[in-house]
């Protein structure tokens, strides 16, 4: 049934991996404060603080459509409640999706920082964190489906 608990675990995995698109990820300032580097879901912005202009701008989309393919993961596997199995299945691929995610992120941040300001590591932000939080939920949904699974096994047993 969509009512379980784990309906709305899934779904907010899927509102956390959205969240990631719209907070920032990482911010690091250099030495002198006068220059900015923020990590968002579309782009990594060098930006000179003094005069509050852009220097560069590179665009890392591909960490906003991993996030949104597992917001788009997490509400398909809310959808296939019936079976149990599958259910697991996609959120195993979710897990994984957001995993590479946040290995993407952490090996930017890692590259971009070493040219920046090696002396200090920068700062992970909400954007970071949300994907964290979506992939302990991902975790509870998934323990979750498992418990209804062997409940299920259980009763058929008796019959």
């Amino acid at each position: 049934m969509i009512q379980r608990v784990q309906t709305i675990f899934l779904f907010l995995v899927a509102v956390a991996m959205l969240l990631v698109t719209y907070f920032p990820i990482w911010t690091q300032v250099n030495v002198d404060q006068t220059e900015s580097l923020k990590l968002t879901a579309w782009s990594m912005t060098h930006m000179n603080v003094t005069s509050d202009s852009v220097i560069e701008e590179t665009g890392t989309y591909y960490i906003g459509a991993l996030a949104i393919l597992a917001a788009l993961i997490a509400l398909y596997s809310l959808s296939q409640f019936k079976t149990r199995t599958k259910q697991m299945f996609l959120n195993m691929i979710n897990s994984l999706v957001m995993v590479i995610n946040l290995g993407i992120i952490v090996y930017i941040t890692y590259s971009y920082n070493l040219d920046f300001n090696p002396m200090a590591s920068g700062a992970f932000m909400l954007g970071f964190y949300t994907i964290i939080v979506a992939m302990i939920f991902n975790i509870v949904a998934n323990r979750f489906i498992r418990k209804d699974e062997l409940l299920v096994k259980s009763v058929d047993r008796i019959r």
